[in-house]
């Protein structure tokens, strides 16, 4: 672990943007164990209620006063004053992003394109000296998926998909704005896809939708995998990916880091954890069944996120280790098992992002809409 390159600070007020969802919760979690950080605001637009932020803080933090510790904020990024909030703190962490609608990319845009500007710019005019962005895997140009990458990768995302288009676009915004307030420490960090236990039902809503069966996915159940040419990307356990922003809040860098778990995860390691065997599948045929179900809105992930992941780099974590200090807790087997003992189990958090089901269940996604937004 590198310290003298990245010494820490104190940054006694953190504000984090989008807290309440699948990364937050384990963001909020890693700051409130921190004994340098004071205060956090939690910012999301259906704010958890007291008594579930008490529990939802005693049971993820070691910290036995953890719930006085953070405050919650309402607050929509694509309309509602943020300065306000974001004044006097040391550093605002924006990771609100929605996945959903994709029938309707503009609804997307308005909040992670247009919203990520606004929470930019209020971060600037409350004078905030830090700002750490949630970028992704999914903001590289298509890469090899051999050799991995470090993050002087190209950032111009993967045009077909909405989600790597907003997240290449932001990178964009952020050039600029790093450029317009150089003494701004600005930090964009790049995860694989984040699992956890408590976000497998809102991952399951999602990216599977409503006609997935939780038992499915136990071992044994399912006989085949598809194994999909250039199927091979990274994962990281919410608890390790909350960790990561901590150490980006608190230490002296800037810049981007890659944050993935070892190893890779392909068809091979998915068979594995379901106890089945690997078929090889077109990656066209597979694609076309995908726009299929997404046209008739039996599954809400769109196939240009299929897309993408088939042509996404994998990434190297280098930088990640020696300047930022992080090592990962958990390999990418038991983020992966996490994720699937959680959709057996129905599982979810307390707050709404992370509820085990929508106000009337499943019938409730299909009516209406799937892959609405919640």
């Amino acid at each position: 672990m590198s310290t003298s390159a990245s010494p820490s600070t104190p940054a006694r007020r953190v504000v984090v943007v989008g807290a309440s969802g699948n990364v937050g919760t384990g963001v909020v979690a890693a700051l409130l164990r921190s004994d340098g950080i004071a205060h956090i605001t939690g910012v999301a637009r259906r704010p958890p209620a007291r008594s579930a932020a008490a529990r939802s803080a005693a049971a993820r933090s070691a910290a036995p006063a953890a719930a006085e510790k953070i405050t919650w904020a309402s607050a929509d990024i694509s309309r509602d004053d943020l300065v306000g909030v974001f004044e006097g703190a040391d550093v605002v962490i924006h990771l609100a992003w929605l996945f959903q609608p994709t029938h309707n990319p503009t609804t997307t845009w308005s909040t992670n394109v247009l919203g990520s500007i606004r929470v930019f710019d209020a971060a600037a005019r409350a004078g905030v000296p830090a700002l750490v962005h949630a970028s992704s895997v999914g903001a590289y140009s298509p890469g090899p998926k051999e050799e991995p990458v470090d993050e002087s990768w190209p950032t111009h995302g993967w045009p077909g998909a909405a989600y790597t288009r907003e997240k290449a676009y932001v990178e964009r915004v952020l050039d600029t704005f790093e450029r317009d307030h150089p003494a701004m420490r600005v930090v964009r960090l790049r995860p694989g896809f984040v699992f956890q236990r408590l976000a497998a039902s809102q991952q399951r809503r999602l990216f599977a939708g409503p006609f997935l069966p939780g038992g499915l996915v136990r071992p044994g159940v399912v006989p085949v995998v598809p194994d999909l040419p250039g199927l091979k990307f990274q994962v990281v356990h919410a608890e390790d990916v909350g960790e990561a922003y901590r150490l980006a809040a608190e230490r002296q860098v800037r810049g981007a880091f890659n944050i993935a778990a070892e190893p890779a995860v392909d068809s091979q390691l998915l068979a594995e954890a379901l106890d089945a065997r690997t078929v090889r599948v077109p990656a066209r045929a597979a694609r076309a069944a995908l726009a299929a179900a997404w046209r008739l809105h039996l599954v809400p992930a769109a196939p240009g996120l299929l897309d993408a992941v088939l042509h996404l780099p994998l990434m190297d974590t280098t930088r990640a280790s020696t300047e930022l200090g992080w090592v990962p807790g958990h390999d990418s087997r038991a983020a992966l098992r996490d994720l699937l003992t959680g959709l057996r189990a129905g599982a979810g958090g307390d707050t709404a992002a992370l509820a085990p089901s929508t106000p009337a269940g499943r019938v409730h996604e299909v009516l209406t809409g799937v892959g609405q937004r919640a």
